[in-house]
């Protein structure tokens, strides 16, 4: 079946149609550690450009998650710190900043940005940015109709993966009917959403189980009620046999505790620096306090990268997080 589009930005998309159809090779990429929406929007619009007869390079800094190795193309990304090569155009999808690819080279060609992060910085020789998207994957697949490319299965999973997994399994607030249609469209097209819900979410090793029983043991929570904080370390990675990437998803439980509004994960990347990624629920807008930091995201979903020891950096968060939540209170009341 042919995709019908969705967006009402039709001026940039068939700007970026009109490009696409006249270049022939193309580089993919995405920002450092790819999540669902990375991986599922690269891989869709890559199959998509093939359908064409297009040469296409999807590239990243790091490895897409496991659980997401079996997916359609996604075994064909590459994984580099650098691109060498001639390129007619690269497109950079759900990135807000070239530099937060983690990929050098990107720079001397003509560069397609799409996007749906708030505080994008519109890089590009062509840039498309719909904060109202509830995943990048959902501008993905206004470009692939644009394009005229039917929908295969294959296609249909890789968006339907970035749409799952950027919604927080559909809990997230961007949901829209706009969103709805795009996966009646995907199913019909022959995508399997309890197959790929149980590859994404049920794939599991013991030192998955363990990192999370050990991360979820230390968590603590605030005199109010309201705001969960977790640590993971390296030592309990050893400990457990987990990984770094076997948390995701984890830092959605407490959400799931009926007074908890918003949670914050502090993983430790390297000695005295920590990765701290944020989930809240309603109106908590997380991305407020990841921004302080030099990071951002979404409103219910967001991260940063903070210095300093571990009390140092909870102590310059947690207060902020709780402004948040109570901000929301305020213009809920």
């Amino acid at each position: 079946m042919t995709p019908t589009a969705t967006t009402t930005d039709a001026g940039v998309l068939g700007r970026i149609r009109d490009e696409i159809l006249a270049r022939q090779r193309f580089l993919i990429t995405s920002h450092a550690k790819p999540d669902g929406d990375s991986i599922g929007s690269q891989a869709a619009l890559a199959l998509a450009l093939r359908a064409l007869g297009k040469a296409v390079r999807v590239v990243n800094a790091d490895p897409p998650q496991p659980s997401l190795l079996s997916f359609p193309g996604v075994a064909d990304i590459e994984v580099a710190p650098r691109v060498e090569g001639e390129f007619d155009a690269v497109i950079v999808v759900e990135c807000p900043d070239l530099a937060r690819t983690g990929v050098s080279g990107l720079e001397p060609h003509f560069i397609i940005n799409v996007d749906h992060h708030p505080g994008n910085t519109l890089y590009g020789a062509v840039n498309w940015f719909d904060q109202g998207a509830a995943a990048c994957a959902e501008m993905v697949f206004d470009v692939i109709a644009s394009l005229g490319v039917p929908l295969t299965p294959e296609i249909a999973t890789g968006v339907y993966v970035g749409i799952l997994t950027d919604t927080g399994s559909f809990h997230y607030s961007n949901l829209s009917p706009r969103t709805f249609d795009i996966c009646r469209q995907l199913l019909e097209a022959g995508a399997n959403p309890v197959a790929i819900a149980r590859t994404v979410f049920d794939d599991n090793s013991v030192g998955r189980i363990r990192l999370f029983s050990a991360v979820l043991s230390s968590m603590e929570v605030d005199d109010s009620g309201r705001l969960a904080t977790l640590l993971m370390t390296k030592e309990m990675e050893r400990r457990t046999g987990g990984r770094y990437d076997d948390t995701e998803g984890l830092i959605n439980v407490p959400l799931t505790v009926r007074e908890i509004q918003a949670v914050a994960l502090f993983k430790e990347a390297e000695p005295g620096v920590y990765r701290v990624s944020f989930r809240s629920k309603g109106d908590v807008d997380v991305s407020e306090v990841a921004k302080r930091f030099g990071g951002g995201g979404h409103r219910n979903a967001a991260g940063c990268t903070v210095p300093g020891d571990l009390p140092s950096v909870r102590g310059r968060i947690a207060p902020l997080a709780l402004e948040a939540i109570d901000r929301s209170g305020r213009a809920s009341a």
